[in-house]
């Protein structure tokens, strides 16, 4: 997974934050417009989303947007539209933070130095029915170790740290198994049988892998 996608249609600048996120020791990855950047995302996925809003064909709104349709990434709006309605937009959308072209890099780097350590510092999750620790990849059911696949774990993962987020089978498919897996997207439908066998009081009414008809899957505590 990439630590931070780039979507600036500037190469100019977008070379240059990407120098200075690599500096600072993150990977990142430059999409010009907003349809590769989406495809990027939902190949290799991306820890933080620093998008401009004035793109080729889709916009940063869109692209927020879609983003915010399968997934919490944290998103930070970087964009040369400073008018109130444009920032009340972004937000709306579920952009973490709006920041007005130009930009001071120290303060960019520092809010984004601050959602890491937010989100990614903590290596165990626990939610009183579950305990993940990620270093370790070993999970609990209250407070029972569970003997998990590695893909059982990633797949369980995932769900957890996106609670109560509904996340469409193509997303979760891509994530765990790749873009470009010869594994059959039936495959999802099968691990997800299994880790409700692990994880639920009674895996045919599951209460904490809930699926959402027509769409995917969303964990709940």
């Amino acid at each position: 997974m990439t630590d931070i996608l780039v979507v600036e249609d500037n190469l100019e600048m977008a070379t240059l934050l990407c120098d200075f996120l690599e500096a600072e020791g993150y990977s990142a990855k430059h999409c010009a417009d907003g349809e590769s950047a989406l495809c990027a995302f939902d190949k290799d996925g991306a820890r933080l989303v620093i998008l401009d809003i004035m793109l080729p064909g889709l916009d940063g709104f869109g692209v927020c947007r879609k983003i915010r349709e399968t997934a919490n990434t944290p998103i930070i709006i970087v964009s040369a539209k400073t008018e109130k309605d444009d920032k009340l937009n972004g937000l709306i959308l579920g952009a973490d933070d709006y920041i007005e072209k130009p930009y001071d890099i120290d303060i960019l780097l520092a809010k984004i130095k601050g959602i890491f350590t937010r989100r990614y510092q903590s290596d165990v999750i626990s939610d009183g029915f579950l305990k993940i620790d990620k270093s370790k990849r070993i999970a609990f059911k209250e407070n029972t170790p569970l003997d998990l696949t590695q893909k059982e774990f990633d797949l369980l993962l995932l769900l957890a740290e996106n609670s109560g987020k509904t996340l469409s089978k193509d997303y979760l498919f891509n994530q765990i198994w790749g873009f470009d897996s010869f594994s059959e997207p039936q495959t999802l439908t099968v691990h997800i049988k299994w880790l409700r066998q692990k994880i639920e009081a009674d895996p045919k009414k599951p209460k904490h892998i809930v699926t959402v008809w027509g769409v995917g899957y969303r964990y709940e505590r």
